[in-house]
């Protein structure tokens, strides 16, 4: 019997509350303003909306003590994003926690990869 070709990915999300703080998802967004310095481009750049892409940047921004971007309006210059030092320091620590963990959980996602059914 054929075995899947699951690639077997650990997702880890830190949570505030019933809200998720930080997940991969907001840590690429948080990448996106970090590279492009705007919090518009990085929402395309993933392929959702302006609105959805601001409703992450404020739950974020809200579930941690401090701003992890903030945000500047536009005008004749634009307008513009940028991670704070808080956001900086968030976004490297959960990419070091992924890191990690998928480093430790590397044999078990496997053998679990390897009992998935075929074609699913």
């Amino acid at each position: 019997m054929p075995r899947s070709h699951a690639s077997g990915e650990l997702r880890i999300r830190i949570m505030h509350g019933a809200r998720v703080a930080m997940g991969p998802g907001k840590a690429d967004l948080l990448e996106g303003i970090r590279d492009s310095g705007s919090i518009s481009a990085a929402g395309r750049r993933m392929k959702m909306s302006y609105k959805r892409a601001w409703q992450l940047v404020d739950e974020m921004n809200a579930c941690f003590a401090e701003p992890v971007v903030e945000a500047s309006t536009g005008g004749s210059g634009g307008g513009g994003a940028q991670l704070t030092a808080t956001g900086t320091a968030v976004l490297a620590r959960f990419r070091a926690l992924q890191r990690r963990c998928e480093r430790a959980a590397h044999a078990d996602i496997a053998a679990l990869c390897a009992a998935l059914r075929p074609d699913g």
